[in-house]
């Protein structure tokens, strides 16, 4: 395969359009052309397993020779955004604890043992969905009173596959407080260089991962869902997008669930028909 400098391998500014366009239409995210060394460096990895000698080459495999079909849960995992911590916005966890958690196993007092339904939605490779889990098991694990599932959906194939996985690089649960870490989390024995580690399969069980693309006009969830997460994903997608995912997500909802947006969206949340209950938290009512 001929030797390329990455200096002189770009795509052509018709197939970057093309790649933004499709990546809107399918995703809802938009590439702007400040966006085009980023796509281009994600790429790359991606043409060298296909044994591709450019990005050139690539434009003309996805667009001239029909290789788009088999090529777009690929295109779509390298260029996704999949930015994630545990314990990310952390004042959202501890008013899930004060305050949603409660107020909702009030709304369902004369259950016995409610089950509560939490979706990440858009759950990268599961830090927000097994920090989610941590903090609800440590909750049972005090009140005895209710169960839980958490379901993470994402439209990457790669980062749900971490998800189910559970095994992370240590130094990303350093967030993670450390009496969770003994009790949620198992070190290796003998770490290696990069020293990784595992959720407990007590609470993997408790956490689910499907793939879903919000852009889709509906979503096979369940629509009695109690807490909805959507964290720092609808700042990529434009005004009529995400309106469209909001009211969708919504539907889904129970009465009196929540929604928990991104602290850089709370302006999205301005034109949501939903109750504030603090910054970048809804509630249906």
């Amino acid at each position: 395969m001929p030797a390329f400098a990455q200096d002189d391998d770009h795509l052509s500014a018709g197939d970057f359009q093309r790649i933004a366009t499709l990546i809107g239409d399918h995703v809802g995210i938009r590439l702007p052309p400040a966006k085009r060394l980023m796509v281009e460096g994600r790429l790359r990895k991606r043409i060298r397993m296909l044994n591709l000698a450019s990005l050139h080459a690539y434009g003309d495999y996805l667009f001239r020779q029909d290789g788009l079909e088999g090529e777009l849960p690929f295109l779509i995992n390298a260029v996704t955004t999949n930015k994630t911590d545990f314990f990310r916005e952390a004042e959202h966890f501890e008013l899930m604890q004060k305050l949603l958690v409660p107020d909702l196993l009030a709304r369902r007092a004369k259950e016995r043992n409610p089950l509560l339904k939490v979706w990440s939605a858009a759950s990268s490779t599961g830090a927000e969905a097994y920090t989610i889990a941590m903090v609800l098991a440590d909750m049972v694990a005090q009140q005895h009173n209710f169960g839980f599932s958490v379901l993470g959906t994402d439209i990457s194939t790669d980062v749900l596959e971490q998800g189910r996985r559970a095994v992370y690089p240590a130094e990303m649960v350093t967030p993670v407080p450390q009496g969770m870490q003994s009790r949620y989390l198992m070190f290796a024995r003998r770490p290696g260089i990069r020293p990784e580690v595992r959720i407990v399969p007590e609470l993997r069980r408790l956490v689910q991962f499907q793939r879903l693309n919000l852009m889709s006009k509906n979503y096979a969830i369940d629509r009695d869902v109690d807490m909805i997460f959507l964290r720092n994903v609808l700042i990529y997608f434009d005004k009529p997008d995400q309106s469209a995912v909001i009211s969708r997500l919504i539907e889904h909802l129970r009465p009196g669930g929540y929604l928990l947006l991104g602290h850089s969206e709370s302006m999205v949340g301005t034109s949501i028909a939903m109750r504030q209950v603090a910054p970048a938290v809804f509630q249906k009512v």
